[in-house]
Parts: C-alpha cells; sequence; structure tokens
C-alpha cells in the first residue's frame, strides 16, 4: 500500500511521510517546492517535484507508484497573506484540489485524507469549537479549506470517494531534529527568529477576557498530528467509517504569555516579552474539542507545553548550527 503526500516536503508534510513510514506504509511525495524543503524528504521514498495543478504530473506519479490513497497536505497556507492575494489562495487550495481529484479519479484511488483547517470556524465565541460549530471562515484561506472539504463531500457522493477531513490548529514542535516549522507568520518561529536575533518577543494584546488577558489557543505538536494522518488512512483502507471531518483539539489550549514562559524556560534565554496592541479581529480564545478524533483515530495529546517547545527549538537551534 502506498500513499501519496501532496505538500510532502514541507514541515507538517514531512511528519506524515515519516509516520507513515514508521508505520510500515509506502509513501511518494509531490512538492512544488515553494514552502518545502528537498532536504525534509527522507532517502527512499519516491520524491517528484512539481505542483498539483499539473493535471499530467499527478496522473503519472499515481500510477508509476501504484498510489492506493492520497494524504493532502498540499496548499498555501498563510491566511492574513490570503486576503492580499485571494486569486493565488484559490488557484492554489481549490483548483490544486479539484486537479488532485480528477486524476485519482480517473486512476481509480478513492480514498484521501485531507488537511483541512481550523480557519473554517472563523473567530467564533464558542468557548470548545465541536465538528457542528457553524463555519464561518474570516479569509480566503479559510474559505478555501472549507470549499476543498466539500469538494470532497460531493466527490464523495458522485464518484464514491472514501475521505476525512482534519481540521488543523495550531501545530508546533518537531518530531525530529532535521525537521522544523519554516512559516514566517506562526508564533514559535517569530519567537525564536528574535531570540536568536537578540531582540525581544512580542505579545499582540494583554487585555483579553482571559485568565492571564493574552489570547487561548490550541497548540498541538506536529508528530502527534502526524499519527493521526495515518490513523485516518488506515481506517480509509480497512474501510472503517469515518466522520466527514475531524477537529485536532486538546480540549483546553495554552496562553500566549504561558507559551512565552515556556520558552524562556526552555531556551534558557530570560526576557520579559513586548506588549503590543492587539492585532485587529483576533479572538481572545479558541480551543477545540478532539474527542471524535479520540474515539475514532486515536488522536491524544502525547507531549506536553514544554516538550513541544523544547523540540521545536532543538530542531530550529540544529538548523541554524548546521
Amino acid at each position: 500500500m502506498t500513499w501519496l503526500v501532496t505538500g510532502g516536503a514541507g514541515y507538517i508534510g514531512a511528519h506524515v511521510v515519516r509516520a507513515l513510514q514508521e508505520a510500515g506504509l509506502g509513501a511518494v511525495v509531490i512538492d512544488d517546492l515553494s514552502s518545502g524543503h528537498r532536504e525534509f524528504v527522507t532517502g527512499g521514498v519516491p520524491f517528484v517535484e512539481g505542483t498539483i495543478l499539473d493535471g499530467r504530473l499527478v496522473l503519472d506519479t499515481l500510477r508509476d507508484h501504484h498510489v492506493t490513497g492520497v494524504i493532502h497536505v498540499a496548499g498555501f497556507k498563510y491566511a492574513g497573506v490570503s486576503v492580499e492575494r485571494p486569486l493565488h489562495t484559490y488557484q492554489q487550495n481549490v483548483e490544486g484540489t479539484r486537479v488532485l481529484l480528477a486524476a485519482m479519479q480517473e486512476v481509480g484511488v478513492d480514498k484521501l485524507v485531507f488537511s483541512s483547517s481550523a480557519a473554517v470556524y472563523g473567530n467564533t465565541d464558542q468557548d470548545l469549537v465541536t465538528e457542528d460549530t457553524p463555519k464561518n471562515p474570516t479569509s480566503p484561506y479559510g474559505e478555501s479549506k472549507l470549499i476543498g472539504e466539500w469538494l470532497l463531500r460531493d466527490q464523495g457522493v458522485a464518484a464514491g470517494l472514501r475521505h476525512t477531513s482534519l481540521r488543523y490548529f495550531n501545530v508546533v514542535g518537531s518530531g525530529y531534529p532535521d525537521v522544523y516549522d519554516t512559516s514566517p507568520h506562526n508564533l514559535f518561529p517569530l519567537v525564536f527568529d528574535a531570540l536568536v536575533e537578540g531582540r525581544t518577543p512580542r505579545i499582540n494584546g494583554d487585555d483579553y477576557p482571559t485568565p492571564d488577558g493574552t489570547n487561548v489557543r490550541d497548540y498541538l505538536h506536529v508528530a502527534d498530528l502526524a499519527l493521526a494522518h495515518v490513523a485516518a488512512a488506515r481506517a480509509l483502507a480497512e474501510g472503517c467509517p469515518l466522520e466527514p471531518a475531524y477537529n485536532l483539539g486538546s480540549g483546553d489550549g495554552a496562553s500566549v504569555a504561558q507559551i512565552m514562559t515556556a520558552m524562556a524556560r526552555v531556551t534558557g534565554i530570560d526576557f520579559t516579552p513586548e506588549i503590543a496592541p492587539r492585532r485587529p479581529g483576533d479572538p481572545a480564545r479558541i480551543v477545540a474539542s478532539g474527542e471524535l478524533a479520540a474515539r475514532d483515530l486515536d488522536w491524544r495529546m502525547r507531549h506536553s507545553l514544554d516538550e513541544m517547545v523544547a523540540s521545536a527549538w532543538a530542531a530550529r537551534t540544529a538548523a541554524t548550527a548546521s
């Protein structure tokens, strides 16, 4: 059994590929390296450089590697930038998914695990987000992920596609010293960049209605996330019933101030974060229930907050040293 991982050279995708390997499942990667890194793909895993917008390339990859299922991680993932580049976002995330599904149908590949996002919910005011929480995306990125879920649903009806979508919240940490988050927009890389460069990290707003006044978010270790993908892939392969979508959440979350404290403790770099004004539209709290995923995908939080920070910092410092 071989799974095609689109975007498999990225931070999350590379963890998924390695989790598949460790589970004894075959993997092949397609990635255009727009944000991924060729060196993240381990030796022995076939690598195809190119975009999923190239239908012929996708078809050839599915056929040549005898692919039996797809884990679709590729996409343009920067929610804030998507507001400035909506057409690019829809091209990559909506048209890319359509092209992939068309190629899968042509060659008879009928199993897909989709990388969705908490962004489908938008700025909800619910204390605990469940899969039934109303969808109200506030960015083209969030909208593109919701449309992706609709595409899977409709293809399931029309062509028998077996699928599930995993809605990520804040993915952090590292499962391997040579794979790390290189996003210029995520909290952990931003704080690490500041610490490495001798700058003081910043908190955007400390007057929210939360216990310490800072935003509360759901932080998930990337290795735990990767295991959920493998569980979903296996369930689809074995014909087990799955929900259309699952939240991968902790149920309680952590505040930005807690993250900063953990970073100072783990890195040994003492600092007091600067306080900046709130960012427009930032909700006070977004935390998700992972109960359905725990029931069906063996989802659980296997890492503490300190372990998340420590693994991310170790991978970042190893990359800097090399």
